[in-house]
């Protein structure tokens, strides 16, 4: 499942991720558990969190960095609320949801993310990319093939 958020200033139906800025003295880590704690009342793995990419952001001296994270140990997905008043909306999202937000003709009003170029949409695909490899690996195994 991906966790997604959208802001009320969004064109309709559009998700991204969840992001925010790092705080004076704050690891990047603990900068991703704040974040995710404060915009969507979850609280992330802090030993899962990966580094997955980066993308300049149009504002002086500013850098966008993506990580990707873990919930829970097979537990039950917590229920993602907005926490901080910055998100209209968060929510769980299956990977056949995902596969469709993901396609060119996702447009708003229908759920979709933002464009090719932005971090987010970089993310959320390498993701589906990365359930599509593990599940190839499954089958692979299953059969006995390397």
């Amino acid at each position: 499942m991906c966790l997604l958020g959208r802001k009320h200033q969004w064109l309709a139906g559009r998700y991204s991720c969840v992001a925010g800025f790092v705080e004076a003295g704050e690891t990047l880590e603990e900068a991703v558990v704040r974040e995710v704690a404060e915009e969507a009342g979850i609280r992330i793995l802090p030993s899962s969190i990966r580094y997955a990419s980066s993308q300049t952001w149009p504002f002086p001296s500013q850098l966008m960095v993506g990580f990707y994270a873990s919930v829970s140990d097979g537990k039950a997905l917590p229920t993602p609320q907005p926490a901080d008043g910055e998100l209209e909306a968060v929510a769980w999202f299956r990977a056949d949801q995902v596969r469709t937000m993901l396609s060119p003709e996702a447009k708003a009003p229908a759920l979709h993310l933002p464009p090719r170029k932005a971090i987010a949409h970089r993310l959320v695909a390498d993701w589906l990319a990365s359930l599509n490899n593990q599940n190839k690996s499954e089958v692979a195994d299953a059969l006995g093939h390397d």
